[in-house]
This record gives structure tokens, C-alpha cells and sequence, in this order.
């Protein structure tokens, strides 16, 4: 028996916003209805407009129903974000001031039954005579305390989702969420729900994210998304899946152009590979970490150095003390640095720039200084170890030499801890520490694992002055250097000549 081919899906009309685009796998199925719901302030009024702009720049008849807010509002949202609204068809559906004279009340009705009639007739009358492709309804809080009831609310939605699905129109239901049990008579009826949240926290800005609740018959991104609310409208970072981005690595050594730094290290580090340098604050960690994004940059690749502790201005001033001259890698963009204020940024937002680092700026190495910052930017720990693995197997895959940053609590001795333990996701574990020997504090290096291959298992002085990091010969002759107080094992202090640098 002969089969009738199905005919091509009609192309997804995009939200325009590219982020979202992505998350619904390309935008809204047209011709359907979907539910935007979240708290006032939000965002939901900018998706509808940026939705209805999209339309206009695509040649199509767009209609913006309002039964809360007024047009000099939304003249207001639109002045905020640089927008014309020229092309928007705006239907006011406010109860005009008459309404509140004693004699325009009713009596012998419910207002219910009256009111919404005449809000649904209004509606439908604007509908026919437009025929928009792409209609927004604002708010559905407004129709429920209309319709009175539940049954005749969800009758109401049930009647405008069939006017509508035979008038190639896109509609677009948004609806605050009350506080309490959520109301689901709309989302069981809508083709697509998309929630829009937000919290406030303690200290810094105000974090967002948003989340497909359903959308039948369609693959799309789940889970939580970030977006912030700026000039311009919605930015949406989608969740990285590390799955999604395979790239052919070609296996590799990346000096840090220090010969004695690349021997304890095996000839260096692996492109692919991520390394985390642990240890007390002062130790040297950023100093090594940028050696090699400096390295990077001379070899003519780029190096994307993002700094939750330090300031841009400190790092340069730092590394002129030290004879390591970034600043004209930084002129020409090998060198690109980032500062990060965590209170200000979220997670998502974080991750998409790395993204954007790697994928637009050919960014080859990746510094993340300091992975306390980093953790000061999640909400909750164990979100960070789930987020940082997601994060460092795509940049693994992409062929991008991580460098992560981590500070010790404490200075000195073995009661050394690390804010959170992301050791056993790092293929490449640095240990800086301070020892005490002929009255001086002194710093020591070496490195615990390498998975890339060998390695010496020696620990080594370190030492850094005005020409720049130096590491002494191993330090062989004593014993205990990790916990800080070494002992010699010949009766020579622990200083004696030869053991470090000088």
C-alpha cells in the first residue's frame, strides 16, 4: 500500500533571542499556542516585545493585547531597551475611568459575565481584522479574575486556542505566578510552557534563570538556564552540554617557557588537559598560571585569563615587576583578561563567556583565577563540582589547555584545606607550599599527578624577583617539606647551599 509523504515541518519562528532560540531547539512551532509565566519584574513584557519585534522584521502582521498595562508603559519598557515599536499593533483592554462612577455598576449581573464577553468579543473583532501571525496576550491574571470560576476560565483559554489554530497565528499567553499552588489548567493546554524565575540574594545582583517546562513533540535544552535583563533585552546563556562540542585534539606539549618549571612538568602541559595549581595564598600560583597563558601568546596563539581575586591593573603591575612583559600581548589581543565580579554575574553567564572566549576568539589556554571566586559565584557547592566538570570536559574536547587556580585556607603546617576538593577532576595537580628554613619563609613546588604522562616527583624551591620565577634544584636532603618545618637528613639546617635558589 502506497504511503502519503509527510509534508516539511515549517520552519520555527524565532523568539529573538538567540539564547532561547537556541534552548527550544530553534524557536516556537508556529502556529500554537504557549504559556510565558514568571514573577512581575521577570522579564516576561521584554520576551513578548522582542517576540513581536522578531515579527515585524520578518514581514508579519503582529498584535500585542494588554489588559493590565497601558501603552505609555509599554512605550516606557520599550524607551529602556533603544526600541521602536513601530509596526506593533498595541490593544488596550483597560477598564476605562467611567467604570468606577456608581451608576456604571452593575446590579443584576456579575461583573464576570459582562466583562469578559465584551473583552473576548473586543479581541476577537481585532484578531479578524488584522489576521496577525503572531499574537501576545498580557495577562492571563486579568482573564482568571475575569472569568470567576475555573471552569470558565479554562473554557475561555479552550476557546481562543481553537479561534485561533485555524488563523496560522502564533499566540503567546503571559501570566504572573502567584504565590501558592501553581495554577496548571493553562499549561495542560498549552503546546509549550516556558517559566521565567528569579531570587534575591543576600549580597549582589538579582539571579535569573529560566526553564522549559513542556513542549510537546519537540527536543529542547532542559534544565536551568541563566539570563540577565540589559540594555538592549534578554541575554540567555543556554547550559553548556559538553557532549554537544567534539573537536579532533592534536596531542601536544605547551611550554611555559621556563625550562626548569617545563622539566618538573614533563616537558609541560597537555593541550586538552586541565591543571589546577593548590596552595597558600602568595605561593606563586597566578604567576605560574600566567607564565603559561604568556607563553601561549608569544608562541602567537590567544590566552583568556579570567580574575575573580585580582585586578587587571595589580596583574600587570605584577608581571612588569617580574620582567614578564604582557602588556603588549595585550595590545594586540593574544593576552585577553577578564575580570569577574562574582556578586554581579551568575554561573551560566560565566560559562558563556569561556564559550565565547574559545569559539570566537580562538582562545587556546584558559586561566580561571581563583576557583574560591568561582565558588563564590554558585549558589550552592555542589552545583560547582557538576558545573566545573560539564565546563572543563567541553573545554577538554575543544583542544584547550585549562589552568585553574585554587588558594589553601591557612599558610603554613599540614591542617591545609581547600575550599572545595575539585582535585580528582584535574588531569594535572600542582602543589605550591611554604617551608621555613634559616629564618626565612621560603616557597617549595611540586607536582602530585599528571595524567598526560611522566613527570619528576621531586619538590623543588621556587623562588620569584625582578627577572622573573625561578625554580632551584630538588631538594633532596631534607625531609618534611610539605608540612612546612623540614628536617635535614645529613645535621645540615635546611637552607643549606644548593637547595635553593637564589
Amino acid at each position: 500500500m502506497a504511503t502519503t509523504p509527510h509534508a516539511d515541518p515549517a520552519p520555527a519562528l524565532r523568539t529573538g533571542i538567540e539564547g532561547l532560540d537556541d534552548i527550544l531547539g530553534g524557536g516556537f512551532t508556529p502556529d500554537r499556542l504557549y504559556v510565558l509565566e514568571g514573577a512581575p519584574g521577570a522579564g516576561k513584557t521584554t520576551v513578548a516585545l522582542q517576540f513581536l519585534m522578531e515579527g515585524v522584521r520578518a514581514g508579519e502582521q503582529v498584535l500585542y493585547v494588554t489588559l493590565s498595562e497601558t501603552w505609555k508603559e509599554l512605550q516606557g519598557v520599550a524607551t529602556s531597551h533603544g526600541w521602536d515599536l513601530a509596526g506593533i499593533h498595541v490593544r488596550e483592554m483597560l477598564p476605562s475611568a467611567e467604570s468606577l462612577e456608581p451608576d456604571e455598576q452593575y446590579t443584576m449581573f456579575h461583573p464576570s459575565e459582562v466583562e469578559l464577553s465584551e473583552t473576548t468579543q473586543r479581541i476577537l473583532r481585532d484578531a479578524e481584522a488584522l489576521s496577525p501571525r503572531r499574537i501576545v496576550f498580557d495577562s492571563l491574571s486579568e482573564l482568571r479574575l475575569l472569568s470567576g470560576t475555573s471552569l470558565r476560565y479554562r473554557r475561555q483559554i479552550l476557546a481562543l486556542k481553537q479561534f485561533f489554530a485555524g488563523r496560522n497565528c502564533t499566540v503567546l499567553l503571559l501570566d504572573d505566578m502567584a504565590p501558592g499552588p501553581r495554577d496548571q489548567q493553562v499549561e495542560s493546554i498549552a503546546h509549550a510552557v516556558i517559566r521565567l524565575e528569579q531570587t534575591h540574594s543576600d549580597y549582589g545582583a538579582v539571579r535569573r534563570r529560566l526553564v522549559v517546562v513542556k513542549y510537546r513533540g519537540k527536543d529542547f535544552r532542559g534544565g536551568y538556564h541563566d539570563y540577565r535583563i540589559v540594555r538592549g533585552g534578554l541575554k540567555v546563556f543556554p547550559r553548556l552540554i559538553a557532549s554537544e562540542h567534539h573537536a579532533e585534539l592534536v596531542q601536544e606539549k605547551l611550554g611555559s617557557g621556563i625550562e626548569s618549571l617545563d622539566l618538573l612538568m614533563g616537558g609541560g602541559i597537555e593541550r586538552g588537559t586541565s591543571t589546577l595549581f593548590v596552595g597558600a595564598p602568595g605561593t606563586g600560583k597566578s604567576t605560574i598560571a600566567t607564565q603559561f597563558a604568556l607563553s601561549a601568546a608569544q608562541r602567537g596563539e590567544t590566552a583568556s585569563i579570567f580574575m575573580f581575586d585580582e585586578g587587571i591593573q595589580t596583574l600587570r603591575t605584577r608581571c612588569a615587576g617580574m620582567g614578564m612583559d604582557i602588556d603588549c600581548h595585550i595590545a594586540d589581543g593574544r593576552l585577553r583578561l577578564r575580570q569577574v565580579d562574582p556578586g554581579e554575574m551568575s554561573p551560566g553567564e560565566l560559562v558563556h563567556l569561556i564559550r565565547m572566549e574559545v569559539e570566537q576568539q580562538g582562545a587556546r589556554v584558559v586561566v580561571i583565577d581563583s576557583l574560591n571566586g568561582y565558588l563564590n559565584a554558585m549558589p550552592d557547592e555542589r552545583f560547582l563540582i557538576v558545573q566545573l566538570h560539564e565546563l572543563l570536559s567541553y573545554l577538554g574536547q575543544a583542544g584547550v589547555a585549562t589552568l585553574l587556580v585554587g588558594a589553601h585556607h591557612g599558610m603554613i603546617g599540614t591542617n591545609m584545606q581547600s575550599p572545595v576538593d575539585a582535585s580528582y577532576l584535574a588531569d594535572a595537580i600542582v602543589l605550591l607550599r611554604y617551608y621555613e628554613a634559616e629564618g626565612e619563609v621560603r616557597q617549595a613546588i611540586s607536582v602530585l599527578k599528571k595524567r598526560g604522562g611522566a613527570h619528576e616527583r621531586s619538590i623543588r624551591s621556587v623562588t620569584m624577583n625582578a627577572t622573573g620565577l625561578h625554580l632551584g634544584e630538588p631538594l633532596r636532603r631534607f625531609r618534611g617539606i610539605l608540612t612546612g618545618v623540614p628536617v635535614p637528613t645529613d645535621g645540615r639546617d635546611a637552607g643549606g647551599a644548593g637547595e635553593h635558589a637564589g
